[in-house]
């Protein structure tokens, strides 16, 4: 029994990683495709000056993350009674700290009129991150390490729900500044981590009107977000305007049919269709693959989904359980989110596919939160069949009890 459990945990954990790696060698290829131009190809600009060898690389490292990550234990995350150091107050701190930073003009890198980015190393390696990447670790690990050391307690609204709040609130606040959809995200899986946590749903919702009055200034503070909102209601008022992206996207979709141009053959990249390597990149992928083609990539989302599913019911621990519903949902609603964007489902937001749009920060970031969920699926089976073991070792002295010791 023990060997068939540990060969489906096995399984469960394999699959992650083997769906992730696939996520990831997709969207290297659709970079390179949604990348192509009438100029100069990827291997003519320099083999660091090119986007898509760029992506490739990162992708490479992210899945070298995720499978180290895969194999140390996610419980040195959690909180360890008596012990001085905890590592996920580090990681918290230092991810509210590079958002704080990045928001200080000469410091923080401005592009496409957002504020986001952090320089690494020198100018001409053009190296940087965005501290909103950060943020989904810190705050997924931070809130699933907080919630399960309260147990019962976050129950409590003033000793546990309220100082767990205004943890994710800050995360939300920093992140929204400049980056409203993610900002969104992140109040999105905090919250539904207090709620797997046995939060009082009472309570959240009496939360729930500062926090909506919150995301409402985030909006009406910018221009830009209004602009967005009012686009969408009728994106076709102003076509070749505010309304251009979210067209174009939906022509890019339809152009493909159900089989696909051919991978390649997609004719919208060449200049009509913006932010066709990162945000939009789904549309791309229906185009040259055809409605099929998006339905296999939703598909690879749904499987991952399903045994981020089975690793949160079977984890052996608290800590290992919340955060596998964390992961599993920031991946899910990330998808979810911009999948949406593309087909206008929803007003445009700067949000990328997780592990397929171009962006070494998003890729390596959430390779190592799915590397965190594929422990937690690799250990979860075994320590429930090392606790399925243990009433049977002691079953002998409970007959002898029960007999009277007769035997």
């Amino acid at each position: 029994m023990k060997l068939r459990i540990d060969t489906h945990s096995t399984a469960c954990s394999m699959s992650v990683i083997i769906t992730a790696a696939a996520l990831m060698g997709l969207g290297v290829v659709m970079v390179f495709s949604a990348g192509e131009s009438l100029g100069k190809g990827p291997f003519d600009r320099g083999f660091l000056s090119s986007p898509e060898i760029r992506q490739a690389l990162f992708s490479c490292l992210a899945l070298f993350a995720l499978l180290v990550v895969s194999t140390i234990p996610a419980e040195i995350w959690s909180i360890r009674k008596g012990k001085l150091f905890q590592p996920v107050f580090l990681l918290a701190l230092i991810s509210l700290v590079c958002l704080s930073i990045v928001l200080i003009p000469g410091i923080g890198e401005q592009r496409n009129g957002a504020r986001r980015w952090l320089e690494v190393g020198p100018d001409w390696l053009g190296l940087g991150f965005q501290p909103s990447e950060v943020a989904k670790l810190g705050m997924t690990l931070f809130v699933a390490a907080w919630c399960a050391w309260l147990g019962p307690r976050i129950r409590k609204f003033w000793l546990g729900l309220l100082p767990t709040i205004l943890v994710v609130g800050l995360f939300v606040s920093l992140v929204g500044i400049e980056d409203f959809g993610t900002a969104a995200l992140l109040g999105l899986v905090g919250t539904c981590i207090l709620l797997g946590a046995g939060a009082r749903i009472w309570q959240l919702a009496l939360m729930g009107l500062p926090a909506i009055m919150g995301l409402v200034y985030l909006i009406i503070q910018r221009p830009n977000r209004v602009q967005r909102l009012l686009t969408f209601m009728d994106p076709e008022a102003d076509p070749q305007g505010a309304g251009y992206q979210p067209v174009q996207s939906l022509l890019t979709i339809a152009s493909g049919g159900w089989w696909g141009r051919g991978l390649g053959a997609g004719v919208q990249k060449y200049g009509y269709l913006p932010e066709g390597r990162t945000d939009f990149i789904f549309s791309v992928i229906c185009e040259e693959l055809g409605i099929i083609g998006g339905i296999g990539v939703i598909g690879l989302f749904a499987v991952l989904l399903w045994q981020g599913r089975r690793a949160t019911a079977g984890a052996p621990t608290e800590f290992g359980r919340l955060l596998a519903l964390g992961v599993t949902l920031m991946v899910g609603f990330q998808a979810a989110i911009n999948i949406a964007v593309v087909t206008v489902s929803v007003p445009t937001k700067g949000i990328s596919l997780p592990l397929v749009s171009a962006g070494g920060t998003g890729v390596i970031f959430f390779a190592i939160l799915i590397g965190l969920l594929a422990n937690v699926a690799r250990a979860a089976p075994i320590e429930n069949t090392q606790r399925a073991a243990e009433p049977s070792a002691e079953l002998p002295a409970a007959a002898t009890l029960a007999t009277g010791g007769a035997a």
